[in-house]
């Protein structure tokens, strides 16, 4: 006999039985071999590709308050994680303060002091907002792995480059929410960090340059930089840079091993040297250690420019 098809709102990730009820699943369907269980009541389509918001659906599907948060928030969000955190693959779960801490296979559960506007809804799934998940990451993460998140959040880029991008959040929002939340855990962590976030950043190992070489005694570079060519475009496209002097900042992270990326990193260096700037490449070898390697090879392109230490 053939298996009754789901309706595309269960086919399409995961789904609750609760949710397969309301549909008018009989639950015989619900245990068919065809549907894995992956949590007490959770069901997902064998060979789903399903991923982000649509993959974790039926955690939200259990009760009316659970919410997506922490580190399965930020990758939903896509906010720059650090290595170790990224790895992190447990479902973060959070209730309300005042219900029950959610308790499931593969999960991490939280109870949490939830405002409105704390939460969002993304792909029909409870979620916190960007600006809430920044504040809880507070939390868990190192003070420049948080500025990195916080850089991811705000990250936007105008028409003039290759890839436009409207950011998630604002500076002033994070404000907000933390202004909102004066005792949340590690506040202090979460006001200090976003001190240092910027507008620009893509990557955290761009946001750890940048805070690297601040705090080895040079100027702050510039995010956001266009280097215009002599017939009015836009060029070239630094990670960061110090405009005043022509130097350019660029991280070359694993993908600058790929197929065509060294063509594209040697046209690079040529636009560079043919409009007068100085290309710094910087590696994550270059970013280790208590005294980083790259602040040198900033400081040695800045005095070839003329820059004089202050």
């Amino acid at each position: 006999m053939r298996r009754l098809e789901l309706p595309p709102a269960l086919a399409n990730g995961s789904f609750s039985v609760l949710a397969a009820d309301a549909a008018g699943i009989s639950r015989k369907r619900t245990r068919a071999r065809d549907l894995i269980t992956v949590s007490r009541g959770v069901r997902i389509p064998a060979g789903s590709s399903a991923q982000g918001a649509a993959a974790l659906r039926a955690y939200c599907q259990l009760d009316d308050f659970t919410v997506l948060c922490h580190f399965t928030a930020a990758r939903i969000w896509r906010v720059g994680l650090p290595l170790w955190a990224d790895s992190d693959w447990r479902i973060h779960l959070a209730r309300p303060r005042g219900g029950s801490i959610p308790k499931r296979a593969n999960a991490a559960g939280h109870r949490l002091a939830l405002r409105p506007g704390d939460v969002v809804m993304l792909d029909g799934v409870r979620v916190t907002s960007p600006e809430r998940t920044f504040l809880d990451l507070a939390a868990v993460l190192p003070l420049d792995d948080l500025v990195a998140a916080g850089d991811s959040l705000v990250s936007g880029h105008g028409p003039e480059f290759p890839s436009p991008r409207d950011p998630l959040s604002s500076i002033d929002a994070l404000n907000r929410m933390l202004f909102q939340h004066p005792g949340a855990r590690n506040i202090r962590r979460a006001r200090e960090a976003l001190g240092l976030v910027r507008v620009g950043a893509d990557s955290p190992p761009e946001t750890h340059l940048r805070l690297a070489v601040v705090r080895g005694g040079l100027p702050e570079p510039e995010l956001n930089c266009v280097v215009w060519g002599p017939g009015g475009a836009p060029e070239l496209w630094p990670d960061a840079a110090y405009p005043a002097f022509g130097v350019s900042l660029q991280y070359d992270g694993v993908h600058h091993g790929g197929p065509g990326q060294h063509q594209r990193d040697i046209h690079r260096a040529r636009t560079t040297d043919r409009l007068g700037w100085v290309e710094v490449r910087v590696s994550k070898d270059d970013l280790t250690g208590e005294r980083p390697a790259a602040v040198a090879r900033v400081r040695r392109a800045l005095l070839s420019r003329g820059w004089t230490p202050t």
